[in-house]
């Protein structure tokens, strides 16, 4: 009898495990097995954007589906005055070729760019409709009629297995609106929260002082000033496929963000902020962002010491104010932090506008609070007519608004396969401080600027020019080793 009784309650209880485990694999993130395209409904209570009609459906079948447009704020900064647009996002995950259906449902459809543009999608327009095929997952900016506030943020991210779904010491947001407790989820160590596409979490996910936990999934975490993903004092966290406006990393060591995409729309809103942290990785992240899309700084706050091995990868960032990539402003002029070790590798930038001089380049170091910025490298990226800026701003200043004094040195960066092309750059800077506050050991490598390669000894430049003067870079006199090389990678 005990025997038997002991069985039965085995059998219930796998059965059981079985009928939650197929429950959350078909709300969450369905195998590719399952399924080429998923989209995910959006919840009810949560602001959508109804300018665009979005379908997707695997290449060559004839069943569509839609994917819901959310409502998503953006900065317009024009004539030192900022607004907040509305502009829209879309989402869904697959496993193979999709087919997209963009439908314009406000005025008349005459023109429209995919970007980035670097990623050559082909598309063609039928009536009030953009169609066009996608490969592999990506993340899109849609515009149709030149319109670059209120454009379509599309996000085709891949399907995935989570081998663990079921572990223990899981938080699981199912699709649909949720509300944190006090605005606020502090998540422990060992955990795993996962944020299931067609879910929307108000209120803020913070890791503090934290280890081994992970926030996973493919939906929103409450992009609103107020929300956003923080890591602070914490080691060997992950955060992968989310849609917030910020995700901040602090203190923190063997940090791996993945495939984020931050887009914010208020006063200060830096998207991936990197502040006395080692070992950070940033793969594939998406950022449109109303202050700088990506920073790399020393002491700040409540977190202490320089940054070492910090690299963002396949990124695409879009700058609607500031940089879309700053190192260096912020450290501590006690202690004489070091920035160094940082690489920024095959990244799309989309956009930069910026008035004030002092908060221009595409690609900025700006060494400040005795900060020494050593070993950099940007490699493979490809810069868009952004709107007004620099494309490279490296300086040890000092600005007295931010810092107690300037930087101690700039040395050892690599420009590598950049691509402009454009007309709105104004002249970059490359400038020390003084004689012991230098910017040296700086390499334009295969520097191509509206398809015009420039290096030293290129034919076309007089004796009496510097390489810098025919690339539109002023060079000040507190600078040494500044070349310009022609390795014909391009």
């Amino acid at each position: 009898m005990s025997t038997g009784t002991k069985n039965r309650k085995t059998s219930r209880t796998g059965r059981i495990f079985i009928g939650i485990a197929w429950v959350i694999i078909s709300l969450l993130f369905p195998i590719g097995m399952m399924a080429q395209i998923r989209v995910f409904d959006a919840p009810a209570g949560v602001a959508l954007n109804n300018d665009f009609t979005v379908q997707v459906r695997p290449a060559g079948q004839k069943q569509w589906q839609g994917a819901a447009a959310y409502n998503i704020m953006v900065a317009k900064m024009e004539n030192g005055k900022k607004t907040e647009e509305n502009a829209s996002l879309a989402y869904f995950s697959t496993a193979g070729k999709v087919e997209v259906a963009v439908r314009l449902n406000k005025g008349s459809l005459q023109t429209a760019r995919i970007r980035p543009l670097s990623y050559g999608i082909q598309q063609m327009l039928k009536g009030n409709t953009l169609y066009f095929t996608l490969d592999k997952p990506c993340n899109l900016s849609v515009e149709v009629n030149g319109d670059i506030f209120h454009n379509l943020h599309l996000f085709a991210n891949p399907v995935y297995e989570f081998a663990d779904t079921l572990a223990k010491n899981v938080i699981w947001f199912r699709p649909g609106l949720h509300e944190l407790q006090n605005g606020l989820l502090r998540v422990p160590s060992n955990t795993t929260v996962y944020v299931a596409g067609g879910a929307f979490v108000k209120g803020r996910i913070l890791f503090d002082s934290v280890c081994n936990s992970r926030l996973l999934g493919y939906g929103i975490v409450d992009p609103s000033e107020g929300g956003g993903i923080s890591i602070g004092k914490s080691k060997n966290i992950e955060v992968e496929g989310v849609i917030s406006s910020r995700c901040f990393t602090g203190g923190s060591t063997d940090i791996k963000i993945k495939n984020v995409k931050a887009i914010s729309a208020y006063r200060w809103g830096d998207g991936m902020n990197v502040v006395s942290s080692n070992n950070v990785l940033l793969d594939g992240v998406f950022n449109r962002n109303s202050d700088d899309c990506t920073t790399v700084y020393g002491t700040r706050g409540h977190y202490s010491g320089g940054c070492n091995n910090v690299t963002m990868q396949n990124a695409t960032l879009w700058a609607d104010v500031a940089h879309p990539i700053l190192i260096g402003t912020h450290g501590s002029t006690p202690n004489k932090d070091t920035l160094q070790n940082l690489s920024y590798i095959n990244i799309d930038i989309l956009d930069h506008n910026e008035a004030q001089i002092d908060y221009q380049g595409c690609m900025s170091i700006n060494a400040g609070d005795n900060n020494l910025v050593r070993k950099v490298r940007f490699e493979n990226i490809r810069v868009e007519d952004f709107r007004k800026g620099q494309l490279f701003n490296v300086r040890v200043f000092f600005n007295s608004k931010y810092c107690t004094s300037p930087g101690r040195g700039v040395e050892d960066v690599l420009f590598k396969d950049i691509v402009y092309n454009g007309r709105h750059a104004v002249t970059s800077v490359l400038d020390g401080y003084n004689e012991d506050r230098k910017v040296k050991n700086i390499v334009f490598e295969n520097l191509l600027v509206n398809g015009r390669l420039y290096y030293d000894g290129m034919k076309e430049r007089p004796g009496w020019y510097k390489t810098a003067d025919l690339a539109g870079i002023y060079v000040g006199n507190h600078t040494e080793g500044i070349i310009f090389k022609n390795t014909g990678s391009k």
